[in-house]
């Protein structure tokens, strides 16, 4: 198959990705990231900064497009507008995702509506609509990017935990489904990524131990879970599907 030229490689030039929540942090290092590597990329954000980003990579590279993955017309409407600009989709990152803190005890149904709308039913509405095109070519790779929530207990983020649990489980479901059909679905479970939401965590009082606590004594960078992404992403993980990759510095070894 045309995707085969080179099985054990990173070369993904002329590929087309998809990146969720590319306006900042975790999204955009991956997006710039896969430009880099000659991968053409569609960014979508619900933010307006991910045209400017979108432009600033090159016309040729990138198409910025406001989304917002909580909303199925919206989501429908731009993956119709990626595939009328670029032709298909080879590869797609979910990266978008909201962390509001709140006790347990103090939760309300707002939050907790809002947050698994995004981090959950988001990443699932996006993979349905573009594995739709992605499953007629035979070929694909999907990356979701949950958190270490997904498989450790944190305080104040009862919502989060639950909905990063919940997309680890969604990929295993659909790695199963897909997988047979040549497209592979993974998941990415970062700590703390020292992004805009990252530091603003590591400005809290318990910021220090819980680097004490992770065995490589800091925080993760996004260019790191972006290369976590680009390598699950190319043909040398074609073997690799429904996995949990863990980032978390040795964190949840323990």
């Amino acid at each position: 198959m045309s995707h085969a030229i080179d099985w054990y490689s990173f070369l993904l030039s002329g590929q087309v990705a998809v990146v969720t929540g590319a306006a900042g942090g975790i999204g955009s290092a991956i997006s710039q990231r896969f430009v880099r590597q000659g991968v053409r990329v569609a960014m979508l954000d619900n933010r307006e900064d991910v045209l400017a980003q979108a432009e600033f990579l090159g016309q040729d590279a990138a198409l910025g497009i406001v989304t917002d993955v909580t909303d199925p017309v919206s989501v429908a409407s731009a993956v119709e507008q990626i595939l009328g600009h670029f032709g298909k989709v080879d590869i797609l990152i979910n990266s978008a995702g909201v962390l509001e803190l709140c006790s347990a005890e103090n939760m309300t149904d707002e939050i907790w509506d809002r947050t698994l709308a995004t981090n959950l039913t988001g990443v699932r509405r996006m993979c349905q609509a573009v594995a739709r095109s992605m499953l007629r070519a035979g070929y694909g790779r999907i990356v979701n990017i949950a958190g270490q929530g997904g498989t450790v207990a944190l305080e104040r983020q009862a919502a989060y935990c639950v909905s990063m649990a919940g997309v680890i489980a969604l990929t295993r479901a659909l790695a199963l489904e897909w997988s047979p059909r040549g497209v592979n679905v993974n998941v990415i479970s970062p700590a703390v990524v020292m992004t805009g939401m990252g530091r603003q965590l590591c400005m809290g009082a318990g910021a220090n131990d819980l680097r004490m606590r992770t065995p490589t004594r800091r925080f993760a960078e996004p260019e790191e879970i972006a290369m976590a992404a680009l390598f699950l992403a190319s043909n040398s993980a074609g073997m690799i599907t429904g996995e949990n990759l863990v980032v978390d510095g040795g964190y949840s070894i323990q």
